[in-house]
């Protein structure tokens, strides 16, 4: 993965060409990407990618800047505060505008008024790993050992608000299952606690997850989609192992700041479109298991309420909290 990203990086000195700018017609100069998360994971490679493409679209640079933390509302709350001119942009991810916003009330910004949605982008399906020391093979198979230990197995996650920790409250939920959370600071831990033996199961997302099922390093048992996924298609979904309805993925999304006008918002959404089209991002997007879901900047508040108001209910009934 980070090799992957790192291939979307522009090489020390290299030139970066575009046409000759024009004047008060948006965009005349750099356009930044804000990614809120660290270099490397799901969220930086979708986001680079994006970029790469929807800079020759615009005829100008876009460049990225992680700005990481608390669960993502870092950069969030920095985008929010930008000039709204459309040369700041944020590369927004569910796990934030949908979960962390339950969890961070006084995070000074608001998900639903405080920025400008230019369209959904893709999304990437979480999957449900364990040791292959534990010997589990099946999503029943861990819950039935579960129930006879309540409260002795554990889980790893990369922290309060994180897709991979509410993706596993929701499944205990659903189980009606014991297991105690082991947080950790980032997914990249979070998934070295679980191969070095000190918890029996995490949810990965699909980047990370695919290299090390295909290495048999962990034994994949379940797949957050509603679909099996293609990449895997002997994994079978966590709905088809008897949590009916089980659903969890991340969703990224392009976001700016509110007040950014309509016409650039336009511009910027049909940049967005057009890079969605190209054939080599789609396959690179595919080839780490992102699949795209581009939707209008006009459907997005609907989106959005639907999705935060599922994940409160997760947060309120498993008594979820930021500690």
């Amino acid at each position: 993965m980070l090799a992957a990203s790192a291939g979307l990086l522009p090489r020390a000195g290299q030139a970066q060409t575009a046409p000759a700018a024009t004047p008060g017609v948006f965009p005349d100069h750099t356009v930044t990407l804000v990614v809120s998360w660290a270099p490397g994971g799901s969220t930086d490679f979708v986001g680079r990618l994006l970029a790469q493409q929807m800079a020759k679209e615009l005829g100008q640079p876009m460049v990225v800047e992680n700005r990481a933390g608390a669960s993502g509302t870092i950069g969030h709350l920095y985008v929010s505060r930008a000039r709204p001119d459309g040369y700041t942009l944020l590369m927004g991810v569910n796990s934030t505008y949908a979960m962390a916003t339950h969890l961070f009330p006084q995070k000074g910004y608001d998900d639903a008024s405080s920025f400008t949605p230019v369209g959904r982008i893709a999304e990437t399906p979480i999957f449900l790993c364990v040791r292959p020391q534990t010997g589990i093979k099946s999503v029943q198979e861990l819950i039935t050992r579960a129930k006879a230990q309540p409260g002795k197995m554990s889980y790893a996650s990369s922290g309060a608000g994180s897709s991979a920790h509410l993706a596993t409250e929701l499944f205990l939920k659903m189980a009606d299952i014991q297991v105690m959370n082991v947080t950790y600071r980032g997914g990249a831990p979070a998934v070295q606690a679980m191969l070095a033996g000190d918890v029996e199961m995490a949810f990965v997302d699909a980047v990370t997850a695919l290299p090390l099922i295909a290495a048999k390093e962990v034994v994949a048992i379940g797949v957050s989609s509603l679909q099996r996924n293609p990449l895997t298609p002997d994994v079978p979904t966590i709905s088809e192992s008897g949590l009916q309805g089980f659903e969890c993925s991340s969703q990224f999304a392009l976001l700016a700041p509110a007040g950014t006008p309509q016409p650039v918002v336009r511009r910027l959404h049909t940049a967005l479109v057009n890079a969605m089209k190209d054939e080599s991002v789609l396959s690179r997007l595919r080839a780490a298991s992102n699949f795209p879901t581009v939707g209008t900047p006009e459907e997005f508040p609907a989106y959005l309420a639907t999705e935060s108001g599922k994940w409160a209910e997760v947060i309120r009934s498993r008594g979820i909290t930021a500690e």
